[in-house]
């Protein structure tokens, strides 16, 4: 199959197969006599493996290792799991962070009564404050780092 009905079949553009081809997470095709690059289904799982890893928020360098281990199915996956566990530590990072954005988005939503001007808006003006290096209201309880490590 050519490069576009591999990218229709996984579900992302062209320029996605090329770049997991540079990047030597999928396997280099054969050329034809034109050229073209010749992908087969083989190809479909490692693009859908790697996609599905993405999805995962599995970063590149990861899934390069992530490949590693389907290549050689021998191999312990003492690594594989911890690589996984580093993910959801990742993930409740992020977690923790948002939870902490949504408290301030909160607090900045407090600041403003409906049915007023623009000039009014408390929103309006605390944005306008920390845009001058003045304190924002969103930020008046302290912000507490509650991430734990994996």
């Amino acid at each position: 199959m050519r490069i576009g009905e591999l990218a229709q079949r996984g579900q992302c553009d062209v320029e996605t197969v090329r770049f997991y081809e540079r990047e030597g997470l999928l396997d280099a095709p054969a050329r034809e006599g034109n050229g073209y690059r010749n992908y087969n289904s083989d190809h479909l799982v490692q693009l859908n493996f790697i996609r599905h890893c993405r999805s995962l928020g599995i970063g590149l360098p990861d899934v390069r290792v992530l490949r590693s281990f389907q290549q050689h199915p021998e191999s312990a996956c003492d690594a594989i799991n911890q690589l996984i566990d580093r993910q959801i530590a990742r993930i409740h990072h992020q977690a923790e962070s948002l939870r902490q954005l949504e408290r301030l988005l909160h607090a900045l939503r407090e600041t403003c009564q409906a049915n007023q001007t623009a000039s009014a808006c408390g929103i309006l003006q605390n944005l306008q404050h920390a845009a001058a290096g003045e304190p924002c209201e969103c930020q008046a309880e302290p912000v507490t780092e509650t991430v734990q490590q994996a």
